[in-house]
């Protein structure tokens, strides 16, 4: 990321004319994208029959969404920083809706694996938007709306299942795309009428080499990660697929140290304030997921089980959807706090409610009102953290660098949700009961998910505890502007002061 002379952000002091539209376009849009990531959900165990294929196969319909969404966000952040975040946002939103329609079409597996990865090549929407955001808002109004743009991941996410399910259940699974693509159209519409381009640009060369060593790394990783339970961990090609992603990053290292233009400059995520946000952002990632994994299960394992609850996909997604809510509720408080006791606190308090949530679930999980509470109690303390990341990011990287480095922020959460998938896996599949003949997790299996993700929660607090505090970051002097196209040196201040929730 090069550090051309960048046009400075708008002054804060009273709201400017259509600032209201753009943050409800762009969190419209976060929504829009979120959606994807549930709406094969409901029909993922019909896909074999839908498609006319195993079961091993059509689960790359999931997947490659994930594989896609992993290359392409720090991809796309870089670009947008080099050629407008605008422009790289209506892009992303027309792949979701080529996707979309590629999937509507689909009856058989390849045109939908297809599809749904270039559903997954609109990842980086929210990241941008919360880009578009810093550059285009009055710095009062910019520690809320991020908030709420980053709390649409969760409301996209949670909202969608039970409207997925309800579709799924009355009327035929194309539909489910059709939504989508349509809900796609309106998002691009409003983003190209209302949304202005930022004149904040990077300039410089695109990485190619950068980009495709990232691809190749990320991909053997994720690709170990998500289906080493099925090709076993032992067997050589997922050993072989770990082997290749340790050698590959480590050779992309080494390469974006030394280029002059790096698709992600490694000497900015080094800086203490984003390198302890990004590895909070993983353990986040993998909190917010187990909750994800367990109580769909809980809620329709059967009730001979003694702890399963026996409800439908649609209840699931009804109990699932109140988390939405609760996190675009606490989207504005999370900005409260932020702007009162900065952004680390905020991550901290969020910290300690989604261990707290864990640790109700330990011991509620008999009623589905138990499971209700429990994932309002974790939303809740997401949207604390969803809103505190990108204040954390933003505040240690220059209004030129914000694409790359909220993406970047983006994909180490998607990392921590791979990982937690191919944990609580493992751990499910070993501790079981058996249920008529067949091999169910065991009630000790989900508590031992949920104490993990308890467990995750209370590292990223403990992680977060090493970020510069509020007075550390307001003490840091301003930095001289940068030459064209030269970084910092070793010892000298960064682009942009540290600042708490607001525009450098």
């Amino acid at each position: 990321m090069s550090d051309a002379p960048v046009r400075p952000p708008a002054a804060g002091g009273t709201a400017q004319p259509g600032s209201n539209a753009v943050v409800a376009v762009l969190a419209f849009a976060g929504i829009v994208v979120s959606l994807m990531q549930t709406l094969v959900i409901p029909i993922v165990p019909e896909l074999p029959k839908y498609l006319n294929a195993s079961a091993s196969d059509t689960a790359w319909a999931v997947t490659a969404t994930l594989l896609a969404a992993a290359v392409v966000t720090p991809v796309a952040g870089r670009l947008g920083d080099m050629f407008g975040k605008r422009r790289l946002l209506l892009v992303s939103i027309v792949l979701l809706v080529v996707g979309s329609v590629v999937c509507a079409f689909s009856d058989s597996l390849t045109p939908m694996i297809v599809g749904r990865a270039l559903q997954g090549l609109a990842a980086a929407t929210v990241p941008l938007g919360i880009s578009i955001m810093r550059d285009e808002l009055p710095v009062e109004r910019l520690a809320g709306s991020t908030a709420l743009m980053s709390a649409s991941l969760g409301v996209g996410g949670a909202l969608g299942l039970p409207a997925a399910a309800f579709i799924a259940d009355n009327f035929d699974w194309h539909l489910l795309f059709w939504t989508s693509a349509a809900f796609g159209v309106v998002a691009l519409a409003l983003v190209l009428t209302l949304v202005p381009e930022s004149q904040v640009r990077t300039g410089g060369r695109f990485d190619f080499v950068g980009s495709a060593g990232m691809a190749v790394g990320l991909v053997s990783l994720l690709l170990a990660v998500s289906k080493g339970a099925d090709w076993g961990w032992g067997s050589a090609t997922t050993l072989g697929l770990f082997a290749v992603a340790v050698v590959v990053l480590l050779a992309w290292g080494f390469y974006e140290l030394r280029t002059p233009t790096p698709l992600v400059d490694l000497r900015t995520i080094a800086r203490r304030q984003v390198l302890f946000t990004n590895l909070a952002s993983i353990a986040f990632g993998f909190s917010m997921f187990a909750m994800a994994l367990v109580l769909p299960q809980l809620l329709q394992l059967p009730t001979r089980t003694g702890y399963g609850l026996g409800k439908s996909m649609l209840t699931v997604g009804l109990v699932m959807a109140p988390q939405g809510l609760v996190m675009m509720a606490f989207a504005p408080v999370s900005a409260t706090v932020t702007k009162a006791k900065g952004p680390k606190v905020t991550l901290m308090i969020g910290a300690v409610i989604v261990a707290a949530g864990y640790g109700l679930n330990i011991v509620l999980m008999s009623e589905v009102w138990h499971l209700v509470l429990v994932s309002c109690v974790i939303g809740a303390g997401v949207g604390f953290a969803y809103g505190a990341m990108p204040a954390l990011i933003m505040g240690a990287v220059s209004p030129s660098e914000t694409a790359a480095a909220n993406s970047l922020n983006t994909l180490m959460r998607s990392i921590g949700t791979s990982v937690a998938s191919a944990v609580a896996g493992v751990i499910l599949a070993q501790m079981t009961m058996n249920l008529g003949g067949y091999a169910l997790p065991s009630e000790n299996g989900f508590k031992v998910v949920m104490a993990l993700g308890a467990g995750a929660a209370a590292l990223a607090f403990v992680l977060a505890a090493f970020l510069p505090g509020r007075d550390a970051a307001a003490a840091r002097p301003a930095p001289a502007a940068a030459e064209p196209g030269r970084r910092p040196e070793a010892g000298e201040a960064p682009d942009a002061p540290e600042v708490s929730g607001t525009k450098a």
